[in-house]
């Protein structure tokens, strides 16, 4: 097994493009897989009605929530990781690694037990309507149960991944996914428990990616022999998680506004919006995917002052993603009416989803500049200005435009909205780019390379 050494020696002289693609394979893997298994959800519920497919479609903010703590957890102590294991201290690397881990399985226990509690409320507040909240309610319930699980587990992904290892990170994780794959169709039908067996299939595969997971990173969550929690590591989490924390609790808040706009219409359109959002988020788990493989090269070679190697991967990761966002935009908007139809062929989510899909296709080619942009950032600790851009789209843009334009445009100008927020984001990160660039050629001159 490669030593903690020869890590560091590979990360800091290997050519960069060759590093990003190596870690980045893994990671994309993973991140496919994940959204491959929200698919599966969809596509297997949606086979029942789209009062189910809505229903399901209404939890994707709680598992932004859960998302957005977990990598909260995992970028703020992978980020520090990787700095300490590129200037050669892994003591402080594992003890920021068992800290982490238990924090993040402690936050997901809070959440499920607050959120099983107050479940009725919470179904209301995500968008169920009178027709919604019952299956809603099934389904939630039993998702919540394995909350703790996922979140830990996407803490503990993101460390590995921090480390170089992205590979275990795809074990554990991919693991996991094909099971959910597997065990929607057994729940739902041959045991005819519906919604709920849909959930049930994703508790069961997260509790098993955990367990693998737990053994494949060393963690030892609760008797961690590492676990300290000190000024510093809260403050290292909080300085290098909270862009990560801000852009999909962000999220988190947009998909509510939009579920409660959708609402507004019809199921049939809460049904297409999360059919959309299913097909969108397979095309962006690559470029995150790309964006997370690029993440610890920049952090191993940022702690070593190799300020030129980090500038290459940055421009390298922005040329790739941007080409298949491009392609990626182009073929969705040619097949939209079948990609939805493939989820829930009814005729009214259909011609609600395959606008909606086909505006999001016109401004995707963006998606390559605000991802990389944003975690360059953030390795980098320029905390204001990556959580910022992590908040822009949804927060700045997205959320005041859905008013605006739903006001003036109703259905249509809800089909416009994240187009239009795209375009903004988009905007505003380009100076960003140019001063990353140009702060990258500044510390290039003054290291001194370890």
């Amino acid at each position: 097994m490669i030593t903690k050494e020869e890590k560091r020696r590979q990360m800091l002289e290997n050519p960069v493009e060759k590093l990003v693609c190596t870690m980045a394979v893994p990671t994309i893997i993973t991140m496919m897989i994940t959204a491959l298994y929200n698919m599966a959800d969809t596509y297997f519920v949606g086979q029942l009605d789209t009062i189910s497919t809505a229903a399901v479609g209404l939890a994707l903010p709680l598992m932004n929530v859960v998302q957005a703590l977990g990598f909260f957890f995992g970028h703020g102590s992978g980020n520090y990781m990787s700095a300490k294991l590129g200037a050669g201290d892994s003591k402080a690397a594992d003890t920021m690694g068992d800290t982490a881990a238990v924090l993040s399985l402690i936050s997901g226990g809070i959440i499920a037990g607050a959120g099983l509690l107050l479940i009725h409320p919470m179904c209301i507040l995500l968008g169920a309507t009178e027709l919604l909240i019952e299956k809603t309610t099934e389904y939630i319930s039993v998702l919540l149960i394995g909350v703790p699980f996922m979140m830990s587990s996407f803490t503990m992904n993101n460390q590995l991944r921090f480390q170089g290892s992205a590979f275990l990170g795809m074990i554990g994780m991919g693991v996991g996914s094909v099971l959910n794959v597997g065990l929607d169709p057994l729940f739902i039908y041959v045991f005819d428990m519906g919604v709920s067996g849909a959930a049930l299939a994703t508790v069961v595969s997260q509790i098993i990616s955990f367990v693998i997971l737990l053994k494949m990173s060393g963690r030892l969550p609760l008797r961690g022999p590492f676990f300290k929690l000190t000024g510093e590591i809260a403050l290292s989490i909080l300085k290098f998680g909270t862009p990560s924390l801000a852009r999909q609790g962000i999220m988190s808040v947009a998909a509510i506004y939009l579920n409660n706009a959708a609402g507004a219409y019809s199921e049939a359109v809460i049904a297409a919006v999360s059919v959309v959002n299913r097909i969108v988020m397979l095309g962006a788990s690559v470029i995150i995917g790309l964006g997370q493989g690029f993440q610890p090269v920049c952090g191993f070679n940022s702690g070593a002052e190799r300020y030129d190697r980090v500038k290459r991967a940055y421009m390298f990761c922005l040329r790739l993603s941007t080409g298949f966002m491009a392609a990626f935009g182009l073929l969705s908007f040619i097949f939209a009416p079948s990609l939805v139809a493939f989820f829930r062929d009814d005729p009214e989510v259909i011609a609600a989803g395959t606008p909606l899909l086909r505006y999001q296709c016109v401004t995707s080619v963006f998606q390559g500049i605000i991802v990389m942009t944003n975690m360059i950032l953030q390795n980098m600790g320029k905390t204001v200005r990556a959580s910022i851009l992590a908040v822009a789209r949804q927060g700045l843009f997205f959320i005041p435009l859905l008013h605006i334009l739903t006001k003036y445009w109703g259905i249509q100008g809800l089909t416009l909205t994240q187009s239009a927020a795209d375009f903004l984001t988009a905007v505003i990160t380009l100076p960003m780019m140019i001063v990353t660039l140009r702060d990258l050629k500044r510390k290039q001159l003054t290291a001194s390379p370890t």
